[in-house]
């Protein structure tokens, strides 16, 4: 029997982490829980180190430290304790480690997903923002390194299965187009003169998925899918035009590759990111996730419908991102984390989102961005993206200032 995989699971008490910890629970004979993090939810940090007993713990808020070390030594456990941002990148290179679920959370993941794949490791990929922001950085230091980027994106990874298993990272081999399904959201029929007054709490209320409250705004503005779209032109290295959406409400059918053919090969499954999970964790095998099958004799349905850019303007927002360079996706992503939180605390309108968004996209800061720098430095990527969140900030107090 072949020995336990070693794991790093940062971003633990997310609904990614959750789901990990799912499949893992199912497998405990091969897969090792060997460090995890969390920002400042030290309440289910410390759950999953009573139930999982990691070598390695890091905390990214310090703030939260003196709570997590209590909770620690009351429960009789003595874990390697890291505090701060940097303790991300420790891990993710950690020699002990040969596996890292990258799930934290926004381009904060950036630079722990480049360590790993400098690194060499096996890279559970569900930080969508570190390809948004650095993915010829991040792609380009795993084909040096010889590192495995495996996409734990329900959509991502249905293409994955649907590419040739031989090389299913380089989706030009006989590839016309590659299709994301998205599901709508929860605002998919509601009207544009609606859409003025959403909450917080509608937005928030997927249909067919549970998630954190970032990315379900995200899905809710239909920026989620584009940024997936600029995530599959770093995995599968076709051109933005090559890289389709498909509104596809029954979140059943994942995502579908058309081959030069004609053909059409796609995925399906129940809505549930254990299947994603188990698929990369156990690639190129197959286990368990734990997941209900799919009742094929009662579905009534798969139906299909282009996306309404008109009420959903974000996703086209990605699409000029990608088309104009890494730079523009930088500020793409830093804007729409800005206004997104801004809107989760009340202090924006829904549909003022993607108004932020294409307002920093048109700054004239991003014209004088360095372009080479921002697609081959870390520290250039980041210093955009600061700049962005200040701006950002200051237009949204300026042009925003109350509801």
């Amino acid at each position: 029997m072949l020995p336990a995989r070693s794991l790093a699971l940062l971003g633990a008490t997310g609904s990614i982490g959750a789901s990990t910890l799912k499949v893992l629970r199912l497998h405990r004979d091969r897969f090792q829980l060997f460090a995890v993090s969390a920002h400042s939810q030290t309440d289910l940090l410390l759950d999953i180190c009573r139930e999982f007993q990691p070598r390695i713990v890091a905390l990214t808020d310090a703030r939260a430290e003196a709570a997590l070390r209590a909770g620690l030594a009351q429960a009789g456990l003595n874990p390697e304790l890291r505090i701060g941002a940097d303790s991300l990148v420790d891990i993710a290179q950690h020699p002990d480690i040969d596996t890292v679920v990258a799930a934290v959370v926004g381009a904060a993941g950036l630079p722990s997903t480049l360590a790993a794949a400098t690194a060499g490791k096996r890279i559970l990929l569900a930080n969508k923002e570190s390809l948004v922001i650095g993915g010829a950085l991040v792609t380009r230091a795993a084909q040096a390194s010889g590192a495995l980027l495996l996409p734990v994106d329900s959509e991502h990874n249905a293409l994955f299965q649907c590419l040739p298993q031989q090389r299913p990272l380089q989706a030009a081999h006989g590839v016309r187009a590659l299709w994301l399904t998205a599901s709508g959201g929860p605002f998919l029929q509601t009207s544009a003169a609606e859409l003025a007054h959403v909450t917080p709490a509608q937005a928030c209320a997927h249909p067919r998925w549970r998630m954190g409250r970032k990315i379900s705004v995200d899905s809710a503005t239909l920026m989620n899918k584009g940024l997936e779209v600029i995530e599959a032109h770093w995995l599968f290295a076709l051109d933005a035009a090559q890289i389709k959406v498909v509104v596809h409400p029954q979140s059943t059918l994942h995502g579908l590759v058309e081959y030069s053919d004609g053909s059409f090969l796609a995925q399906l499954g129940s809505p549930d990111m254990c299947t994603p999970i188990a698929h990369a964790l156990a690639w190129p095998e197959r286990i368990d996730a734990g997941v209900q099958a799919l009742d094929l004799l009662n579905m009534a349905s798969l139906a299909f419908q282009p996306p309404d850019h008109a009420r959903f303007p974000a996703l086209g927002l990605a699409y000029e991102a990608l088309q104009a360079g890494p730079a523009a996706c930088v500020v793409l992503n830093a804007a729409n984390e800005v206004a997104v939180e801004r809107f989760l605390n009340g202090a924006l309108r829904f549909q003022a989102i993607p108004q932020v968004i294409n307002t920093c996209l048109q700054s004239k800061f991003l014209s004088s961005a360095p372009q080479s720098e921002v697609a081959h430095e870390l520290d250039a990527i980041l210093a955009l993206d600061s700049e962005t969140r200040r701006f950002a900030l200051q237009h949204i107090q300026h042009a925003f200032p109350t509801l």
